[in-house]
């Protein structure tokens, strides 16, 4: 279970850095971090990064998917969590 919860948390982690590296990327026109990575690594833990480095660094609050697609990534995660937990 502590792997598996560093695991989450490291995943986390770098999505919110992820997040930043991108907006810093955006203000000064250098290579983007694609939208499909900042998805997939929130879908596979990092949700809760995610949706903090959009309102950190207010990146991609405008774009419907981020909006809605984040917060329905970190239920997934809750899930995902809440059912490994239960059967370690």
């Amino acid at each position: 279970m502590t792997y598996f919860l560093i695991y989450v948390l490291l995943m986390n982690i770098i999505t919110f850095i992820e997040m930043g590296h991108d907006k810093g990327q955006a203000k000064k026109g250098g290579r983007r971090v694609p939208e499909k990575r900042l998805f997939w690594l929130a879908a596979l833990g990092g949700g809760i990064g995610g949706w903090l480095g959009m309102r950190v660094w207010r990146h991609k609050t405008k774009h419907t998917s981020f909006v809605v697609g984040f917060p329905l990534l970190i239920a997934l995660n809750c899930i995902c969590v809440i059912l490994i937990a239960m059967y370690m």
